[in-house]
């Protein structure tokens, strides 16, 4: 017997062929950067990429997220070019080797963004909601993929001072309400909402927005949770995130109990073994 049920919501369409939710979808992340939080340095080489992707794909995973730039705070800024040059060479890989296998491009940058869709990527994740980047909306629109609208406010640098909210659920809500109607305005027709956990609010606030993400599905639209052994996690616990593997679970139990649709992790192997217990 099955113990939840999925929240409907809008199927989104890649290249031609829908992603449904009848059961979540897990999203597995690939760092390429040299300094992210938790696997930094890891997977920055192609043949640590692929190796890795690999892996991922034998747990089970439904879509690979390649990021190329750290948005931990305090990370060094790069170039776009820089960007470019790490992401583009592995999703090209990935492509050739695994095209069977969604991947999304995690960036804040339009042009980045456009480079690599260009190169053989799906969907658009942008943590910054539109926000760094007044070209990112138009090229979505432009490239017709697939768009992760996070909430956050600032940038990386600013965004842990600006956590001031009435009511942080309703607050995140009604601006990535405010976002979804430009993105349609510009016949932008997939769009995935991630609630930003960790993006400009603080441990308490990451919780109060966890326990009622269910309010989300207001708009009808896939929900990506992003908690994967984060400072919400950690930090709360006084532990480092290398040791934060089962309270990720349990965190991610509690946003399947929600009806988020879709889990960004570290860990597919383990996520993907929670959603077939609960599914």
């Amino acid at each position: 017997m099955k113990m939840l049920k999925p929240s409907p919501c809008q199927s989104i369409n890649i290249k031609g062929s829908l992603m449904t939710f009848e059961k979540p979808i897990i999203m597995g992340i690939l760092n390429i950067t040299p300094d992210s939080f938790f696997d930094g340095g890891k997977h920055n080489s192609l043949e640590n990429a692929i190796d890795h992707a690999s892996h991922m794909i034998n747990d089970g995973v439904d879509i690979i997220d390649v990021g190329a730039y750290s948005s931990r705070p305090g990370a060094p800024m790069i170039s776009s070019q820089e960007e470019i040059d790490r992401a583009i060479p592995i999703i090209e890989a990935l492509v050739e080797e695994f095209p069977q296998i969604p991947l999304s491009i995690d960036t804040f940058r339009a042009d980045v963004a456009k480079a690599s869709i260009k190169s053989g990527a799906h969907i658009i994740n942008d943590i910054s909601g539109g926000l760094l980047d007044e070209d990112m909306f138009k090229t979505v629109a432009e490239l017709k993929v697939p768009y992760i609208l996070m909430h956050m406010r600032g940038t990386p640098e600013t965004m842990q001072q600006l956590t001031d909210y009435d009511d942080v659920v309703n607050d995140v809500a009604v601006d990535l309400g405010d976002k979804i109607s430009k993105l349609r305005e510009l016949g932008v027709k997939d769009i995935i909402l991630d609630p930003g956990f960790g993006f400009a609010k603080t441990i308490e606030q990451n919780y109060e927005l966890l326990l009622r993400v269910n309010e989300l599905h207001y708009h009808g639209l896939p929900i990506l949770g992003g908690i994967s052994r984060k400072s919400m996690i950690y930090k709360k616990l006084g532990v480092t995130p290398q040791e934060s593997l089962n309270a990720t679970t349990a965190l991610n139990t509690l946003l399947l109990e929600r009806g988020v649709q879709i889990l960004r992790v570290h860990d597919v192997k383990e996520a993907k073994q929670l959603t077939h217990l609960l599914f």
